[in-house]
């Protein structure tokens, strides 16, 4: 575990360790890996992982947040172009997919390429050959491709935004990121790391955690997860003026469907209106759903009684956000 340790990647939660065990055994295989997970549960942070665990570790490691690259632009964005290409096409440029060459290309927010960009990758993947714009010949590239996504593939590809046939190819190997909130126990654990890289970072002296904060912590529902996590602790090092850090005062002291629905809105206000209220209302299933579960000790029919929903509904509910009953027998 201590790899993983130096990957920043930190925890001995039952559900964490499995997902590390996966990243192990990918690491020395070639085969695309889709990695799923809800936002800031550490997911380029496992890519990084296979990559630097790998025989590819000596060579590059390109990461691509798909949401940025513009439509008009995709093709030459990862595939380059010759020289003369089109008008201000003075020097051939290598594209993303070049630069990663004899590495890996991580593809950050795949969901949101376009159907323009995903026509392109799937052609790349099929074969690993590429065509610059302006190139009269196609170029084979050694390249592994890790995609990631915080969303369900399956559901965007029933509702015609995401390509079917490119969606299979990137889940040839799948390894899901667990939120925080189901390694409650590596919290405290968490924290106390992120103060010791705070302490190194402003050379400032060795700051702990209050006793007293810890079950705070680990009672919240943490929406944003590790990411969230990391804020909450830097800026509680930063206000902090003696060796023993405190939560601040405002951070929610309980699971409270208020604190939870503030912090999810304010993870998710970039997102605009429609999308960020989708992602709350997500997030709010899923914690409901999981407490059900726990109150009923996995029976699905107590669970369902306890949401005042019909078994069937609920049992959807379940099959959605992928939880397994079991781990609450």
């Amino acid at each position: 575990m201590e790899i993983f340790e130096e990957l920043n990647l930190i925890g001995e939660a039952p559900a964490f360790r499995e997902a590390l065990s996966l990243i192990a055994r990918y690491a020395d295989c070639p085969a695309t890996v889709l990695i799923s997970g809800e936002t800031g549960t550490g997911k380029e942070l496992a890519a990084r992982a296979i990559h630097y665990l790998g025989p590819r570790r000596n060579r590059p490691f390109i990461p691509i947040n798909c949401g940025a690259l513009p439509d008009s632009l995709v093709e030459n964005e990862l595939f380059g172009h010759s020289k003369g290409a089109f008008t201000d096409g003075r020097e051939s440029t290598r594209g993303l997919v070049g630069d990663a060459e004899g590495g890996t290309l991580f593809l950050d927010e795949v969901e949101a390429l376009s159907s323009k960009a995903q026509v392109s990758l799937l052609r790349f993947l099929q074969d690993g050959f590429f065509r610059p714009l302006g190139a009269r010949q196609p170029i084979k590239a050694d390249v592994r491709v890790i995609a990631a996504t915080n969303l369900e593939l399956g559901e965007i590809v029933a509702t015609g935004e995401f390509r079917s046939d490119l969606m299979y190819r990137l889940q040839v190997a799948t390894v899901r990121m667990p939120t925080l909130r189901e390694r409650r126990e590596d919290i405290p654990r968490l924290a106390a790391h992120f103060l010791q890289r705070f302490s190194r970072q402003y050379g400032a002296g060795t700051k702990m955690l209050a006793e007293a904060c810890v079950p705070r912590l680990t009672t919240y529902g943490w929406p944003g997860n590790v990411r969230e996590l990391e804020n909450v602790m830097h800026r509680s090092f930063i206000l902090s003026d003696t060796h023993l850090v405190r939560v601040r005062p405002e951070f929610g002291s309980s699971p409270s469907a208020g604190s939870t629905l503030e912090a999810a809105c304010s993870v998710c206000y970039d997102l605009g209106f429609r999308r960020a209220k989708e992602r709350v209302i997500e997030e709010f299933e899923r914690s409901f759903v999981r407490w059900a579960l726990s109150e009923s000790r996995g029976n699905v029919s107590e669970a369902a009684r306890r949401c005042d929903k019909e078994r069937r509904t609920f049992g959807r509910l379940i099959k959605k956000y992928g939880i397994d009953r079991l781990e609450y027998l």
